[in-house]
């Protein structure tokens, strides 16, 4: 019973059985005793995250445009593009089909680590390897995303990008031997920076690793994402502008039907994405085992 009581009140939440062991690990390692100016250390390091997160995530996406350009326009061209416009006709769906094999083998000659969405390998990486992640992940991930991306593939980049803005928070805290705790803020913190720059959302990208990769709510955790997180759209507006990613004109209020209906839409969608991470995962498993 106080076990269950500690589990608890670890980080205000319940938390599933299968996952004590990793945080209660986590714990030991805030128990231990800080330096003085531990926090301001920890401050700089997710500033100095913010600002590689915020390039990374630049270069990120030129590199996309660039293999977009190269793919579906045979130029060499940094300029936003969309898939749209092409002249290659019916001979286009061997486009993401090659994207897709190049993808392949740099995950057969590379590393494994680029497999996956990007998010829960994150998680993953913070459970159960104390927030390590391998080094060549921060190269190979954002490469493989950008072919993936460029060629057609239906995703998006906020699983990468977090992917490779945790790889760099990690990389960081493994060169400054720091614990299994510190790494995983600044894990934390280089996934808000890179999803900060990529889409312009400071407090969506603190809000999101919050939830996904720090699983508690603490002012020595949030502070150094809030920096990094902020320091990285300040990278975005300085390269790219402050412009919205995905711009919306004004709508007039919605009436009592309406919403009536946005809820019924909503109910509808959670079912349907339910049902469709347990069809991508099934699919996954599928070709594993072949």
């Amino acid at each position: 019973m106080k076990r269950n009581e500690e589990d608890k009140d670890l980080h205000g939440l319940p938390i599933a059985p299968s996952m004590q062991p990793a945080l209660h690990q986590l714990e030991s390692d805030r128990l231990k005793k800080r330096e003085p100016y531990h926090l301001l250390r920890m401050i700089w390091y997710s500033f100095i995250l913010g600002l590689i997160g915020g390039g990374v995530a630049w270069i990120l996406t030129k590199l996309i445009y660039i293999i977009t350009n190269a793919a579906f326009y045979g130029q060499f061209s940094s300029e936003h593009a969309v898939p749209e416009g092409h002249a290659l006709g019916w001979m286009v769906i061997f486009v993401p089909v090659i994207g897709g094999i190049l993808v392949g083998l740099m995950a057969r000659y590379g590393s494994q680590g680029i497999r996956g969405h990007g998010i829960p390998e994150a998680m993953e990486h913070v459970l159960h390897n104390q927030s390590r992640i391998p080094p060549r992940l921060a190269f190979l991930k954002p490469l493989s995303s950008a072919v993936t991306i460029g060629t057609g593939g239906p995703f998006g980049a906020e699983g990468p990008i977090i992917a490779t803005g945790g790889a760099l928070g990690s990389l960081l805290g493994q060169l400054k031997k720091t614990t299994a705790d510190e790494r995983k803020i600044l894990l934390a913190a280089g996934a808000a920076a890179g999803m900060s720059a990529t889409f312009g959302s400071p407090v969506s990208a603190v809000l999101l690793v919050m939830e996904l990769l720090l699983f508690e709510l603490r002012a020595f955790s949030i502070i150094p994402v809030a920096i990094a997180s902020v320091t990285a759209v300040a990278v975005r507006f300085i390269t790219v502008g402050s412009a919205p990613v995905f711009p919306m004109t004004d709508f007039p209020a919605a009436s009592a039907t309406a919403l009536f209906v946005y809820t019924i839409i909503g109910c509808g969608i959670g079912v349907l994405a339910v049902a469709i991470t347990k069809i991508v995962y099934s699919v996954e498993e599928l070709f594993e085992r072949l």
